[in-house]
């Protein structure tokens, strides 16, 4: 089993900057696929970035491309996602998640999940 907690939240002005951090700890050497999603209030559970177990490929969703940056550090069992130029249309719970996957960007292609930290941008 994996375990994944998330930090780094808060409530920001638009246009502000927030990183997100996610911790993995458990059977960490499973991970390959990592990455980030988020939910907004009476919305699906969308995907917003992920990285390869190397760390060289990213995929981003195309709302977030040119202002998030996802990063990882395999030494630390973590992950981070800096999110710039934030926009209200960012408000939302983010959630952490790892895959045994190579690649995975579906939701059904994670198989761990964190609580989640909550990002709020006000307007």
């Amino acid at each position: 089993q994996v375990q994944l907690v998330e930090s780094g939240g808060g409530l920001v002005p638009a246009g502000g900057s927030l990183r997100l951090s996610c911790a993995a700890s458990g059977q960490t050497f499973s991970i390959s696929t990592i990455g980030w999603f988020r939910q907004a209030p009476g919305k699906e559970r969308e995907f917003v970035a992920t990285i390869t177990s190397s760390g060289r490929n990213t995929y981003y969703t195309d709302s977030v491309k040119g202002r998030f940056t996802i990063s990882r550090d395999t030494a630390k069992a973590s992950i981070y996602l800096q999110m710039n130029s934030l926009k209200p249309e960012d408000t939302a719970l983010y959630y952490c998640a790892a895959s045994k996957r190579p690649i995975a960007t579906l939701r059904t292609e994670f198989d761990s999940w964190g609580q989640g930290t909550q990002v709020t941008v006000a307007s």
